[in-house]
């Protein structure tokens, strides 16, 4: 019975510990895709919530001052849904529950829906009113950041923020410090606009993924791997270790019940 339930403890063992392919990242080779990367690069469409930051610049300073936020007065009152800071420092427009911004001078402006390119042509159209043509004036419209939240087994979870363009999966990660052991990189859980995606981090392919670069507002959900639940450890040792116990009761409890 004893060499049995010592099989059976081996068996368990083997298959408790969590895999070294299951641990490592970006294995294999990448596929070259053109339609995956026109899906990457395909203009992303402003959602609520979102931040622009609008830059004007002309020749005559004195204009450009009467269309800036002033940093002394009350910044929530100046565009509908409050307002933002960058780590540049730079003051973002954000977009409110009815898609509008609220700009010095201008007033609401509606640009749900809109590429950032839009939005600089529609705020072109309106300082004409100001300017004497499109030439004695430059405008930039960028997104401040992307908004992320990530839950799961992940070393730092919850809502974030990268100040830059285009963020991709791993870079959302490792800004939430990375995932735990115990966490399933073979399926990395995105949601966006109630639309889930399954992500393979340890495989090299992910950088073909229609989703490797995520957009604001979207969900990042690690699953657990099974050996979490089985509570048997993560490392060959803890298996070991929790093995060599459970063995070692059986033992006492058999041996106890044969002396009485």
């Amino acid at each position: 019975m004893l060499k049995r339930f010592f099989v059976l403890l081996l068996v368990s063992f083997l298959t408790s510990c969590i895999p070294s392919k299951d641990l490592i990242y970006l294995q294999g080779d990448p596929i070259s895709k053109k339609n995956i990367y026109k899906l990457n690069n395909t203009p992303y469409r402003l959602q609520i919530g979102d931040v622009l930051t609008i830059d004007l610049k002309a020749e005559d300073e004195k204009y450009v001052a009467l269309f800036k936020k002033s940093n002394t007065t009350n910044q929530s009152g100046l565009n509908g849904g409050g307002f933002e800071r960058g780590i540049s420092d730079q003051i973002g427009y954000r977009i409110d529950r009815h898609g509008n911004i609220r700009l010095p001078r201008i007033g609401e402006i509606n640009v749900l829906g809109f590429t950032t390119k839009k939005v600089r042509l529609k705020l072109e159209k309106k300082l004409l009113k100001y300017f004497k043509n499109k030439e004695t004036f430059f405008v930039t419209v960028s997104l401040s950041g992307i908004k992320y939240t990530i839950i799961g087994e992940i070393e730092n979870p919850g809502p974030k923020v990268i100040y830059q363009a285009n963020v991709s999966i791993l870079d959302a990660i490792s800004n939430s410090g990375d995932i735990s052991i115990t966490g399933n990189k073979k399926k990395v859980e995105l949601w966006r606009n109630r639309k889930k995606y399954i992500l393979d981090l340890t495989k090299a392919t992910i950088f073909d993924s229609e989703v490797f670069y995520i957009q604001p507002n979207d969900y990042i959900n690690v699953i657990p791997l099974k050996q979490k639940s089985w509570g048997t450890g993560t490392t060959g040792l803890q298996s070991l270790s929790s093995l060599v116990s459970i063995f070692t009761l059986v033992t006492s409890i058999i041996l106890l019940k044969r002396n009485l």
